[in-house]
């Protein structure tokens, strides 16, 4: 969701500075002329004194910009992966594997199932509850019942008991490689 939203945030601000430079390229000032000025005499009067309701209406809309910008902020600043777990070594103290090393290491195992051409894996969520989400790409001969029973079955568990975690739940999301017709000479 956070890119469709910086999407569409970035296609607003391309579109507001378009406006503006076709305005100062053509030296005009909206709807009036060149020597207009931006604020009328009657304009002046009208919203001019503070008893109006359209000051009100204005300082509303400037804090709900004000605060989507900082929630929009906040979401750049926050990670979507899971640096690293904290493991119970038995003996009372805990050590600490990072979230790449365990996310190479499932993707190393994914990749060597039969079919799988390629394997991309992230891990996510919280400390206390961590989830996989695993991309595969598949051969275009491949079974994908075959590759997820793989992954579900020896890949994960051995994930889940090296990580010393009672359940890890995982997202997997397939897709088949194309083919290219080999030439025939």
């Amino acid at each position: 969701m956070l890119g469709a939203v910086n999407r569409i945030l970035l296609g607003l601000a391309g579109l507001v500075l378009l406006a503006a430079g076709v305005c100062l390229l053509t030296g005009s000032r909206p709807l009036g002329g060149r020597h207009a000025p931006l604020l009328t005499a009657e304009a002046r009067r009208r919203y001019g004194h503070p008893e109006g309701w359209w000051w009100w209406a204005l300082l509303a809309a400037l804090a709900v910009c004000v605060l989507l910008a900082l929630w929009w902020l906040l979401a750049q600043l926050r990670r979507s992966r899971l640096p690293a777990l904290s493991l119970d070594t038995g003996d009372g103290a805990y050590a600490q594997l990072r979230g790449r090393t365990l996310e190479a290491a499932v993707a190393a195992e994914a990749g060597a199932l039969d079919g799988v051409a390629g394997c991309k894996v992230a891990l996510r969520g919280r400390r206390g509850s961590p989830a996989l989400r695993i991309a595969l790409q598949l051969e275009p001969h491949a079974v994908p019942a075959d590759a997820l029973a793989g992954l579900a079955g020896p890949v994960l568990t051995h994930a889940r008991t090296s990580a010393g975690l009672a359940e890890l739940p995982a997202e997997a999301r397939l897709e088949v490689s194309s083919h290219h017709a080999r030439r025939v000479t």
